[in-house]
């Protein structure tokens, strides 16, 4: 294989583990400090109130500080016998199927922030009260 297909597979196939990594550890350092419609992370429930939008952020970021760490570990090892081997079309066909892999894990990482969010907010984006029945319970209570 082609030098520069191995140095394109590399980069391509390191690509998403690094910005899932990067923007991840920005978001839990620096996220958006307002709710937006141009860059963080924007969903229906997210975007509710500061605080949804913030807990998001943190969240988000965590996991993809995480999912992008480990996901670049595993890319390097895929990766790593078809560049130095020179590759051939088995090694092509692993990069792409990396490549889907990793697409997978970034959409499909949606998902746990969504449930994350559903427990911890309401349908209008307020925090639910852990205690709101303990409260209850002692007011009914002469």
């Amino acid at each position: 294989m082609d030098l520069a297909i191995c140095i394109i597979l590399l980069v391509s196939g390191l690509l998403c583990p690094l910005l899932m990594l990067g923007f991840g550890l920005i978001s839990r350092k620096h996220p958006p400090k307002t709710i937006n419609c141009w860059y963080g992370y924007r969903t229906a429930r997210s975007m509710k109130s500061q605080a949804a939008w913030d807990f998001a952020h943190r969240y988000c970021g965590r996991l993809w500080t995480w999912l992008g760490a480990i996901l670049l570990a595993v890319s390097a090892a895929v990766l790593a016998p078809v560049f130095l081997l020179g590759g051939d079309t088995a090694g092509s066909m692993a990069a792409v199927i990396l490549l889907g892999v990793q697409v997978a894990v970034l959409l499909g990482s949606i998902v746990p922030v969504e449930r994350a969010l559903k427990g911890q907010f309401d349908e209008q984006g307020n925090p639910i009260s852990k205690s709101g029945s303990d409260e209850q319970n002692s007011k009914e209570e002469p």
